[in-house]
C-alpha cells in the first residue's frame, strides 16, 4: 500500500511542477512583453532568452540561483542583441 501512496504523491508532485513551470513561462512572457517585446514575437523572445542565459552565464556556476538582477541582465542583453523582437 505504501508503494501506491508514494506513486500517487510522485504523480501529484510532477503535475504540480508542470503547472509551476507553465506559470513561470507565462511570467517570463509578461516580463518580456513589458520590456517591449512584440506580442507575436514572444515565442522567439523566449528562445532568445534561453540562449542568452547560456551566452551570458556560460562560465558562471551559480546560474541555477538566478534572481531579479540576472533576469534583468538577460532582458537588457536581448534589447541590444535582438532589437528586431522589440517594439
Amino acid at each position: 500500500m505504501s508503494n501506491e501512496n508514494e506513486t500517487t504523491e510522485l504523480e501529484e508532485a510532477e503535475i504540480e511542477i508542470e503547472e509551476i513551470a507553465m506559470q513561470l513561462a507565462d511570467m517570463l512572457s509578461a516580463a518580456l512583453y513589458f520590456a517591449g517585446v512584440k506580442k507575436e514575437k514572444l515565442p522567439d523572445a523566449i528562445d532568445a532568452y534561453l540562449q542568452g542565459l547560456d551566452e551570458i552565464f556560460q562560465d558562471d556556476e551559480d546560474v541555477a540561483e538566478m534572481g531579479v538582477d540576472e533576469v534583468i541582465k538577460v532582458i537588457e542583453y536581448l534589447q541590444t542583441s535582438h532589437k528586431h523582437l522589440f517594439s
